[in-house]
């Protein structure tokens, strides 16, 4: 069993993706720097935090989303990738269309909630109108008999 928490058919997806928007080995400049912040001892002795610069793009990523370095090399790439798909592809990019249906979803519920919420004032406007209008009856009523 393999100590990476990343399976290999995962690690070929990302190489092949890299491929595709032109991301070559030998155009990124890889650092390992001690990262900070949770981990304890294992954090604060080893050098864990990825750094990745694409120097073609000049682009810079820096990950310390786990303790292990590995794991972190692969996720540095993933970000990487992401930054220089977006770049490339711009509006048609995954992220910025993850992006624009996630601001359809708000509008459309922002929408719901001033819908709903004009309902519920305009229902109790009406109520307040028919006990009003039914006060008065009732008070005609009184006086009549």
């Amino acid at each position: 069993m393999s100590n990476s928490v990343v399976s290999p058919e995962k690690k070929k997806a990302l190489e092949d993706r890299m491929k595709a928007l032109g991301i070559d080995e030998k155009d990124i400049v890889e650092k390992f720097v001690r990262a900070q912040g949770k981990g304890g001892q294992k954090v604060n002795k080893a050098s864990t935090c990825v750094y990745l610069k694409h120097s073609p793009s000049g682009i810079e990523v820096k990950c310390q989303e786990s303790r292990s370095q590995t794991t972190n090399r692969f996720f540095a790439r993933r970000i990487l990738a992401n930054k220089v798909e977006k770049i490339l592809l711009g509006e048609k990019s995954h992220s910025a269309k993850k992006i624009a249906n996630l601001q359809r979803q708000k509008k459309k519920s922002s929408k719901r909630a001033k819908e709903k919420a004009l309902n519920a004032a305009q229902m109790q406007s009406n109520e307040s109108s028919l006990k009003s209008d039914g006060a008065i009856e009732g008070q005609q009523g009184t006086k009549s008999r």
